[in-house]
């Protein structure tokens, strides 16, 4: 079996491509596939793949209708070989021995996920994050402890491939990595960490994390799915406070910033939704147990109202 598969959804970024390539096929780590999903890109994209394909033996290369980053990682994985499986977005690049120093952590405490910390690429800075885990765990109680921190991307991680057995990345939706990602951890028994800033993330204009669109109410709709989701598996009440936390931090941090983008009119109506959502959902919010620690953060959460998200809405328009 390959060890690692690599799994790289395309759509139009000619302008990228190469350089994140490059650092794939540049990788200290040689036992591993890399999966090129063109997503019916239209630019020169499909011209750069073949160029590479035919240069580098263990790339793989899929054709299909433009479907959406769920559909291009999910038909990824359908193919793939590895042990472990992991995904770089191909607007973004991974440093050199990212894969090598990652599946040597996966396999050294048979790890059910590897996770590192990342920079965001911006035209004129670096800014490093971490990755939101200090130390390994080992037990599925300190999974769920950690449910309130993870952070949900896709693409600074190493996957044991029977995860995909258990879930796939929703189809049609935006954010599907939060989705995804929080109806994972339940079934997993150990998280690795590697404190290295491997994975390199690009912010652009055009990609989600800056559009101003109406499909940001997928948060809220990828929360309830969630939701109804470990209830279905009777897992609801095992995690109800760590749902609970982290329903109402997306809803009134993540989702309130991104909606902030858009006009006062329609920042209102976000507002609107996101509290009445909560009402519905978690109406005993204030009681969770995660919000009894101090931090701005938890007083912002248990005081959000209609007036504080005016003055949010003030804050990062100025």
């Amino acid at each position: 079996m390959i060890k690692v598969s690599m799994i790289v959804p395309v759509y139009n970024v000619e302008k990228y491509l190469r350089k994140c390539l490059d650092s794939l096929v540049n990788q200290s780590f040689k036992d591993m596939e890399i999966i090129v999903v063109n997503d019916g890109s239209t630019d020169s994209s499909n011209e750069i793949i073949q160029e590479y394909a035919h240069q580098y033996h263990n790339i793989k290369v899929i054709q299909k209708t433009n479907g959406g980053l769920s559909s291009a990682r999910n038909l990824g994985v359908k193919i793939s070989q590895g042990e472990y499986i992991g995904f770089v977005d191909s607007d973004d690049y991974i440093e050199e021995k990212m894969i090598e120093v990652m599946y040597n952590k996966a396999i050294s405490k048979d790890f059910d996920l590897v996770m590192c910390d990342f920079n965001e690429i911006h035209d004129d800075s670096i800014l490093p994050y971490t990755c939101h885990l200090s130390e390994d765990l080992f037990s599925k109680d300190d999974i769920k402890k950690h449910m309130v921190d993870y952070y949900p991307s896709a693409w600074n991680k190493l996957y044991k491939r029977w995860i995909f057995d258990v879930v796939q990345f929703k189809e049609g939706i935006w954010f599907e990595d939060v989705e995804m990602g929080y109806r994972m951890l339940p079934y997993l028994n150990r998280i690795g960490v590697v404190h290295e800033h491997f994975y390199n993330y690009l912010i652009r204009k055009g990609s989600i994390t800056s559009t101003v669109d109406l499909r940001i109410y997928h948060y809220i709709d990828n929360w309830n799915g969630i939701v109804n989701d470990y209830k279905q598996k009777n897992l609801y009440e095992k995690y109800h406070d760590e749902l609970e936390y982290c329903y109402v931090r997306y809803l009134f941090a993540t989702f309130i910033k991104t909606a902030a983008k858009y006009d006062k009119k329609e920042y209102n109506k976000a507002v609107q939704k996101a509290i009445e959502e909560v009402k519905i959902h978690f109406p005993d919010y204030k009681k969770n147990q995660y919000l009894m620690k101090k931090s701005f953060k938890n007083q912002y959460l248990i005081h959000f109202n209609t007036f504080l998200a005016s003055i949010v809405y003030l804050k990062l328009n100025f």
